[in-house]
């Protein structure tokens, strides 16, 4: 097995110890990650610490590190692309997606300023707002979409001038390696230090005095413990937390012209999305046939390995998530939910998860009313446009939503009565880096991307000169 090392201080660094990293595709180790341990995580914060002074001083420098840090994974795309695969399991293509899509993130990130405000302007004296870096930022991110998540919260914290200990999820921890090691030389040591190990290992980057700020993305659970962690230091805090995303299906809509979009909304890298469609409110005339066309889709894309060319999407990312998948589901059969198609494992090994397709179900089953996180879609049937925006409301989440109709003005304006941080129009999980993206509800705190997410890198500083 090939030896991956953290990235602290600028130099490539072995661990005494590391944790076996599982193929999801075969359920089996392929690899073992280092496991930092405590004196190497204080030298990646002291590390970072040391070199924030020099960092922040200097916006230019910081612009053409970052292009120089795109170009390195640009350049590395493929290698980082083909373990990115093998750890978290979509296919092959769509992590070469995922690996220039960071690149990009990053371009962009560079391209950002950090403007002066000012309030006043006289004889009498000089007033300017200005946006000052918080320090050492700690980022922890999750196991669906490690490289970009990663990338673009880091980012946007090196380009407001923070330095940054980076750690991702110890089921996907390599491809943020091989990041570490593509872009080693394009900044200054310790301006980014990328630590992996289990659990434990968050807790105790996040307890750390030099942290400044937490940027963490994951569940609504830890979310919480990362924000009662914060708290007791007054860290600065962004959540990018779970969803439960409803789509409202108007009674206009043509359902063979969307009923594909619909799909690939809940279903993209196997419904392992935070805002993906997540539950279906589809007007009862529309919903049987939208539930045949959905069902047919499912049954359509091929589920597998995601080394192999035919694989459109790819297994569960690991066994406990797979279990979940597996007990909600179960959970809404016994109920009396039809399960339309799918409803089970394929195969005898690893964790792929047939495309399932559920009806009949009522909004206090827990496939409805808790994030699955995974291939799975209820779908429910409502008369009444108010009592579906009351039902699509009635959750403790509220990242996305999206409506569908053959009337744009209709149905932006039941978008604009959902209570999530995005709302689409005929669309679902459409995202661009330059728009804010964030939660309301359980479902985060702050926003990430474009000058949103450059200003939640920032604190303000006021700068008042008396003149005269």
């Amino acid at each position: 097995m090939s030896e991956y090392k953290l990235l602290i201080n600028g130099d490539l660094v072995s661990t005494e110890s590391s944790f076996p990293v599982i193929n999801p595709a075969s359920g089996e180790v392929f690899a073992r990650g280092p496991e930092c341990s405590p004196e190497q995580l204080n030298q990646a914060v002291e590390t970072a610490q040391a070199a924030f002074p020099a960092w922040s001083k200097d916006l230019a420098a910081r612009k053409k590190a970052l292009v120089a840090m795109a170009g390195a994974i640009q350049a590395n795309s493929e290698s980082i692309a083909q373990v990115l695969t093998l750890e978290q399991g979509k296919p092959l293509q769509q992590a070469k997606t995922e690996i220039m899509g960071s690149a990009i993130q990053i371009q962009l990130a560079a391209g950002l300023e950090l403007p002066v405000e000012v309030i006043q302007d006289n004889d009498k004296g000089l007033i300017e707002v200005r946006r000052k870096p918080y320090g050492v930022v700690a980022t922890i991110t999750p196991w669906n979409f490690p490289v970009s998540i990663a990338m673009g919260k880091v980012a946007s914290a090196l380009i407001a001038g923070n330095t940054v200990v980076l750690k991702p999820s110890p089921y996907t921890p390599l491809s943020t390696l091989l990041v570490g090691q593509a872009i080693q030389s394009a900044l200054p040591p310790g301006v980014l230090n990328i630590i992996t190990g289990s659990d434990p290992l968050g807790s105790h980057l996040t307890n750390h005095p030099y942290i400044r700020k937490i940027d963490f993305t994951g569940s609504v659970g830890t979310g919480k413990k990362v924000a009662a962690v914060a708290a007791t230091d007054l860290k600065r805090v962004t959540l990018e937390l779970g969803g439960n995303d409803a789509a409202i299906v108007l009674d206009d809509v043509d359902v063979d012209a969307m009923a594909k979009k619909l799909f690939w909304g809940a279903f993209t890298n196997s419904g392992q999305v935070c805002i993906a469609t997540k539950r279906v409110y589809a007007h009862e005339s529309v919903h049987q046939k939208l539930v045949q066309s959905l069902a047919a889709m499912a049954d359509k894309v091929v589920v597998g390995d995601g080394m192999l060319p035919e694989t459109r999407l790819g297994p569960v990312n690991n066994k406990a998530q797979f279990d979940r998948v597996s007990e909600l589901v179960e959970d809404a059969r016994k109920g009396g939910a039809t399960i339309v198609t799918g409803g089970q494992p394929i195969g005898d090994k690893g964790y792929c998860y047939a495309n399932t397709i559920i009806s009949d179900v009522d909004d206090s089953a827990r496939i409805v009313a808790e994030e699955q996180f995974g291939p799975v879609l209820p779908v429910l049937s409502f008369s009444d446009v108010d009592d579906a925006i009351r039902r699509a409301n009635d959750t403790h989440f509220g990242l996305g939503g999206s409506v569908w109709s053959s009337n744009v003005d209709r149905a932006t304006e039941v978008a604009s009565q959902l209570e999530c941080g995005t709302a689409w129009v005929n669309q679902h999980l459409a995202l661009t880096p330059m728009a804010p993206f964030g939660g309301s509800k359980w479902s985060g705190m702050g926003y990430i991307n474009g000058r949103w997410g450059l200003e939640g890198s920032t604190e303000l500083q006021v700068i008042n000169v008396k003149r005269g």
